[in-house]
């Protein structure tokens, strides 16, 4: 069987759960997802357990939310590693980031930046408060956002 997105290529610069689960339904549906991890333990959902699996030391939430990727780990601090992503992005069709707003920006690796080197790239970026409006550049997890909208009231 065919998969809707099989023959896209997608990066996933994204850590806990906004970024990397989108990327999990984009490899659920058949894209070839590379994931980004930062070095000194990756992506902090590694450690968020228990449960853990096999391994005894990387939670099981992150193995649900990166399931069906590959990983590689860069710098994005390093320009050596800022090139290697944009050679990465070269064969990419989707790029997918949830790095708090501005984040990106200092790093090299924003919209506008990385759509001047690479046209044709889809760039989504998964922020809690949004790209516009007073909130923009505060960070925001999912128990925080639940908090904002009212949620924790009905589910505790």
């Amino acid at each position: 069987m065919t998969l809707p997105l099989e023959g896209l290529r997608v990066i996933e610069v994204g850590q806990a759960l906004a970024g990397p689960l989108a990327g999990a339904i984009m490899a659920d549906m058949g894209a070839d997802v590379i994931k980004v991890e930062k070095p000194d333990g990756g992506d902090d959902a590694r450690g968020w357990g228990p449960p853990f699996g096999p391994d005894g030391t990387t939670s099981l939430y992150f193995h649900g939310q990166n399931r069906n990727k590959r990983s590689v780990t860069l710098d994005l601090k390093s320009p050596a590693d800022v090139e290697a992503l944009h050679r990465l992005v070269e064969d990419a069709d989707i790029l997918i980031q949830n790095l708090r707003p501005g984040v990106v920006e200092e790093l090299g690796i924003g919209p506008e930046q990385m759509l001047e080197r690479h046209p044709r790239l889809i760039y989504c970026s998964v922020w809690a408060f949004g790209y516009q409006g007073p909130m923009r550049l505060k960070p925001g997890f999912d128990p925080l956002l639940q908090a904002y909208g009212g949620m924790m009231s009905v589910t505790g």
